[in-house]
């Protein structure tokens, strides 16, 4: 007997219903990310780290001390795993974390006065710069933070605990006309 399986994002039922045409305060869910932990072996962080800004077609975002994120929507998984295992083995290893994890992309001019309400860290554009990332509690669940432009953060968070932030995240928004979707 075969099985057919189906592949549905983890907030494919959540969205449900929100379909619109996005406002100018928006929640876009990315389908597929490839997301990458790499961990910067002792004393190789700065090496492990400049190679990664080298990559081409990845964002790299800072976890802890000694790990990054490494993600993209362009590359796949396999074409990163590629790029990643070319690095020296003695000073960095990595692995693959995009089934287990979320990217929600929060844009608009309200942006930091939503996420003020879920997450304890200061969002003024002189403290967290464009390009800083930090991890962070967002709605009590352990998420990693990312500035990616002017008035755009992005959340990744871990996939069992996606419904729980995307849902107290649009109930942060709604004052704010926070629409939600699909990433294009």
């Amino acid at each position: 007997m075969s099985a057919a399986y189906q592949n549905r994002h983890v907030l494919e039922d959540h969205i449900s219903g929100f379909e619109a045409e996005p406002n100018p305060n928006h929640l876009a869910v990315v389908r597929r990310p490839v997301i990458f932990s790499v961990l910067g072996h002792g004393g190789q962080e700065d090496w492990t780290l400049a190679a990664l800004k080298a990559m081409p077609d990845i964002s790299t975002r800072h976890a802890g001390p000694g790990e990054w994120l490494a993600v993209s929507e362009t590359l796949g998984a396999e074409s990163l795993a590629r790029d990643l295992a070319m690095l020296d083995a003695s000073r960095a290893s990595f692995f693959e974390q995009s089934d287990g994890r979320v990217v929600l992309r929060l844009s608009g001019p309200s942006v930091r006065r939503i996420l003020a309400k879920c997450v304890a860290v200061d969002l003024h554009p002189q403290v967290f710069a464009e390009g800083q990332s930090a991890s962070t509690l967002c709605c009590h669940v352990s998420v990693n933070l990312a500035r990616t432009g002017p008035d755009r953060f992005e959340i990744i968070v871990p996939r069992s605990y996606a419904g729980s932030v995307f849902e107290e995240v649009m109930e942060m928004g709604r004052e704010f006309a926070l629409t939600a979707g699909f990433a294009d």
